[in-house]
């Protein structure tokens, strides 16, 4: 069967690429909008199975891999700053307390309909930060685009006194352990 990521995100398919499995990615046109008092999990789980819904349609034997993350703090969900403004904010905020993402992953089976799945949780821990850091940091990487202000995979480990999960992927946008033992149910030999 073909293997699809729903998912324009560079992050996504350098992470799929660690497995060695070919695959095509295809754009999902999803609304990521959160639903009235929608939890966390419940938002990453729905949107990961809306991104994978949404490009099922063009492949009617494939498995399609949908991820969508959140980060929270202090029950509140962070999105994407944009701004360098809002970046400043959300670094400054999360200055010394704990953020927990929330990684949602979904697999389709387009032949037979079924789906699996899961919300995996991660927590980054970060160091107390000072302005001139987060603005040394901000001005180096411009993580614009990302959940939480940070990329993990780059500079951002700096901001970091610990990180807490069973698969660093999941920081990174898609829990390849998880995903791995999904593919295996819908019979992919990966190892």
């Amino acid at each position: 069967m073909k293997i699809v990521l729903a998912s324009t995100s560079p992050f996504r398919k350098t992470i799929l690429e660690k497995l060695g499995l070919p695959f095509e990615t295809q754009s999902p046109h999803t609304d990521e909008t959160r639903l009235e008092n929608e939890a966390p999990e419940k938002l990453v789980q729905r949107l990961a199975l809306a991104k994978a819904q949404a490009v099922a349609g063009h492949y009617p034997d494939a498995l399609i891999i949908g991820s969508d993350q959140v980060a929270v703090i202090d029950d509140e969900i962070l999105g994407k700053p944009g701004t360098h403004e809002k970046a400043v904010a959300q670094l400054q905020r999360a200055s010394g307390k704990t953020l927990r993402f929330f990684t949602g992953l979904c697999l389709l089976n387009t032949k037979t309909g079924d789906h699996q799945l899961e919300a995996a949780p991660f927590d980054v821990v970060f160091r107390k930060l000072n302005d001139r850091q987060i603005e040394n940091y901000l001005q180096k990487e411009k993580p614009y685009n990302c959940a939480g202000s940070f990329k993990s995979e780059a500079l951002g480990i700096c901001l970091f006194e610990k990180l807490q999960g069973d698969d660093p992927n999941t920081l990174m946008g898609l829990p390849l352990i998880r995903l791995v033992r999904m593919l295996e149910r819908e019979g992919v030999v990966v190892i």
